[in-house]
Order: C-alpha cells, then structure tokens, then sequence
C-alpha cells in the first residue's frame, strides 16, 4: 500500500467551557471528510496525569471507552468510533501520564544519550511522535487531534506547543479549529461573542492562529456575531461556522457540512476542494426524526446523581447503543435513569417498574445500591419484561437467579462479600494478586476476546454466527462451580470464551428477552449498524408494547 504522500493535522480545541463539543465537532469532522473519500483517523489527547481512563472518576470524567486492544480510554473515542465506523486502538488515545512516563523511561535506558531532558522540546517532541504513528497506522490522509479541556488551562500548554512546533515546521499540514461557547445571558437575550474573543487571543499567545471557529451555543450564529469574531479572531467570516444545539448529535455532520465547514478546512490545508457524499447520514437524520411511536427504557444504575445534577456521561455509549437500536425499529427511545438505592429505601416503588417496556442494568463497580439492583432484576425476571444486563448487570443477574430460583439466599459475588459462603460471582487467581497488590491500573480483563454461541438461542439468532468478539472491562467471573445447576434450572449459558472456558453470556429459558453478557456490546454499536443484542432487546421492549 502506498504511503500518503503528505499527511495533513487538524487540532480542535476548546474555548471558554469544557463540555463544549470538541470531541462530537471532531468525530463529525471526521465523517465529512470520510465522505469526501479521504482516510480518516482521529486521536484524543486528555491532559490528565493518569496514565489512562481507567482510574478516573466515571461521575467526573465520563464512562471509559474500552479499545480491541485493551486500552481504557476517554468517552469521546466512542465518539470517533461511531462516527467514522472504525475501531480505533491504544496509539489513538495519550495523556499527560502517559507522555511523561514515556520521556522518563527514554530517559532511564540512555534513549536521549546523555542529554539533559527538559520540559521543551522533549514533551511536545514525544506528542508529535505519537501523533504521526497514529496517522502512519492508518495510513490516514486527515488525522483529526483533539485537546482536551480548553485554551488558558495550564495543563494543556504542552499539547498546543506540539501543535505549534508542527505547524511551524510544515504550515500548509497542520489547520487550527477553535471550538467555542457563545453564550445568551438570560438578562440580556443577547448572544455574546466576549468569551470566544478572548479564547483566541490565549489561543494566539500559545502560537496559533485558529483557521476556523466553530460557534457552539443555544442557538444559531447571525451576521453582527459573525462579523465579530472576524474582527476580533482574525477569522474570516466564511470561517466561522454556526453550530446552535440540535436534538441529535448526529446531525452535525450535515449541518455542519450544509455551511461547507470540510471545504473550509481543506483550503485552509492547500487542498483541493471535493464534494460530500452525506446521502447515508442524510437518510439517518431522516429516520430520526420520523420515529414516531416511542418504546420506554429504564436505565438502573448508580453513577447519575452528582448534587443537584444527573450525569448520563457515565454510561453514553449504552445511550447511544439504546438509540441506534429504536431508531432502527422506527421508534423513538424514551430513557429514565433509575436510582436502584430508591429500591431499597423503599422497596414498594419496585412496581413503578410496571411501566416500562424494557429494563437495562448497565456495568459498574462496588457495593452501593446492588441490593436495590438485584429486586429489579427479579422484578423483571416474574413480570416478564424484557432485561438486559451488561457486566455487572450479567453478574447479578446470575446472583439474583441462584438466590430466588434455586432457593441458595446467601449467594453473592466477592466484590459485595469476600466471605460470602455462594460465590456466584468470584475473582480468578490473576485478578485477585493484582487486587491484593493494590496494581489497579490497566490489570483488569480488558479488551476483544472471542465468545462460542450455543445454537437455538435468542442470542445465537441475534448474532447470526457461531463465534463472536466483543470488548470486557471486569475483575470478576461467573464461578463455573454453579454452571450446571443454573443452566439446568433454567438460566442457560449460552456463550463461552473457548480458551478461558469463562461464562460470557446467560439466556433465561421461555422470557420474551432475558439477557446477560459479561462483556460490553454497547462499545461497538454503531449509528447505521445498531448492535444485534440491543436491537432484539428493543424489539422484544416493543413487542411488549
């Protein structure tokens, strides 16, 4: 294959407020200039000095996003993956940490051969490396960077000095897209375009000059602010594109692209201009908002509440999965979070669970609210209403089965009772030194591997094939030791890993939809290709309805 002859960068970075939309603004990049027929690959740079996603605060930071490759990474390469339809791999993920710790051991093992190591150049200088492996990998024409956090923090100066250092070096291959919030002051009605002008100018004393400002707010950019931000950022008005909120994220590809955002960009780079084939994306945006009749999910889980606010970034891509597979069946996904602690402070609201077409226990880690978990798994287990349970949700699932079905009360998983007498749920020997050696960072189950179907399952039919990969992020297993009685009693296991002999999927007998899957399938739905397992589940949610 022939190498690219001159690769061309895009760094969009953020003004003003986190939370902006830099990583939905850059994977939308990426599916515009996929469509124009360029190779695409986008990378996420998170200023953090953890060395990845793995051990930071989902309430804080977001869900983490689980690689083929086993890394944990930041929530917007789920972005990058759904959206330009690829799996993305450890060399599209860096932090702080993980740069640093990189520098450190070059030098330890005399790799900078005796220099003395400084902040500048050698940082940047290991940032572009990685940078250009990325893009050497997938032999990409655009590769799209995102900076985390926003313009001024000092935690991602280095990052900007990277993208400096390489504009300066080749300035026809590195453009600059400013990402920032225009806010509308309730008291004034008026949008204001202040804060922007003054992430340019910190934009500016970092070195870069942004080629294109994306102008994200409530509400759609008119000519007076537009012709502000020429005047103030030094970008043309063409250059500043309107991006008001919309309903779904995946519009913004083509309202993006309706204001030539791509065309833009590929001047800016002193390329060729080329037509955007958006038909797919338009037919998908179409179906969307056509879905009419609406199909009711609850979400059980405990990562939502954070003061006053609920957080549903602690688990965006089951979110997201849950869409793509409504919007597949032509309907319309209606999500509410459920505190599962409500169960158990007061155990009758259990029945508001009536209401719902479907129940998903997501995955998660800990002891708080298990018990409140465990009653609505039953409760959807008697009633017949359709369950998906994913990790955690498997594992409980199965704890709930032994406990109510074959009468053992004291069944448990380790992580709730290290001392419990029914282990249903244990750790393997590997995961248990890490645990006992307090080595938490990246040790866990992590990664693609492959799962055996058992044929004339609802699973197997779902699927389609015998042998399926998906992605895992867990410490503890189904104890095999209960394998026979549950599947005898009625909790089929219908996948296994065929090296491990693991337990990866449980399928209760003679239920409209009662699923359990070790691993975690929402990681590779993908907007046009929902995820086969979450597609029957809506199904059979609908059916119910």
């Amino acid at each position: 294959m022939p190498k690219v002859k001159k690769p061309k960068f895009i760094f969009i970075v953020g003004g003003v407020l986190s939370g902006v939309g830099k990583g939905v603004t850059s994977a939308s990049l990426g599916a515009i200039f996929e469509a124009k027929g360029f190779k695409v690959t986008a990378l996420k740079i998170d200023p953090y000095v953890n060395v990845d996603a793995g051990t930071m605060n989902p309430i804080e930071h977001g869900e983490v996003f689980v690689t083929d490759d086993g890394d944990e990474t930041d929530q917007d390469m789920g972005n990058y993956e759904r959206f330009l339809d690829m799996s993305l791999s450890s060399e599209n993920y860096m932090t702080t940490g993980r740069v640093y710790l990189k520098v450190i051991e070059n030098e330890r093992t005399m790799k900078y051969k005796g220099k003395c190591v400084q902040v500048v150049p050698h940082i940047p200088e290991e940032i572009i490396l990685r940078i250009k492996k990325a893009a050497t990998k997938y032999d990409a024409e655009i590769t799209l960077i995102e900076i985390g956090g926003t313009i001024g923090e000092y935690e991602n100066i280095l990052f900007l000095e990277a993208a400096r250092m390489m504009k300066l070096q080749s300035p026809d291959s590195v453009a600059i897209v400013l990402v920032s919030y225009l806010p509308v002051p309730a008291h004034l009605g008026e949008m204001k375009t202040k804060p922007t002008q003054h992430a340019s100018r910190v934009l500016n004393q970092a070195g870069l000059q942004a080629d294109v400002i994306v102008a994200r707010g409530q509400m759609s950019l008119d000519k007076p602010r537009r012709e502000k931000l020429a005047t103030f950022c030094g970008v043309s008005k063409e250059n500043c594109i309107s991006a008001p909120d919309v309903s779904s994220i995946y519009e913004i590809p083509v309202k993006m692209e309706d204001q030539q955002i791509g065309n833009k960009i590929l001047k800016a780079l002193r390329m060729r201009t080329k037509k955007t084939d958006l038909t797919a994306w338009r037919s998908f945006v179409h179906k969307i908002e056509n879905a009419k009749k609406e199909v009711h999910i609850a979400v059980i889980g405990k990562y939502f509440g954070t003061g006053n606010f609920t957080l549903a970034d602690s688990y965006i891509s089951v979110i997201e999965s849950l869409k793509h597979a409504s919007w597949h069946q032509g309907a319309k996904p209606i999500l509410d979070w459920v505190d599962s602690e409500e169960f158990e402070k007061s155990p009758a609201k259990i029945k508001n669970l009536k209401k719902y077409d479907g129940i998903l226990v997501p995955g998660g880690f800990g002891t708080r609210g298990v018990e409140g978990i465990i009653k609505a798994i039953q409760f959807a287990r008697v009633n017949k209403i359709p369950y998906f349970g994913l990790c955690y949700g498997m594992q409980l699932a199965s704890i709930e089965f032994v406990r109510n079905v074959l009468g053992k009360k004291k069944a448990n998983t380790v992580e709730m009772d290290p001392n419990t007498s029914e282990p249903v749920i244990h750790i393997n020997p590997k995961q248990a030194k890490n645990v006992s050696e307090a080595r938490y960072g990246g040790t866990m189950r992590l990664g693609a591997y492959d799962c055996a179907l058992r044929k004339d399952t609802k699973v197997h039919k779902a699927y389609g094939v015998d042998l399926i990969s998906e992605r895992h992020r867990h410490r503890y297993e189904f104890n095999n030791d209960y394998r026979k009685e549950v599947d005898d009693a009625g909790l089929q296991i219908v996948g296994l890993n065929p090296e491990s002999d693991l337990v990866e999927i449980v399928e209760l007998r003679d239920h409209p939809f009662f699923v359990g899957v070790q691993f975690h399938p929402e990681f590779k739905s993908r907007p046009m290709k929902p995820h086969p397992l979450f597609r029957d589940f809506i199904k059979a949610a609908l059916n119910k309805k």
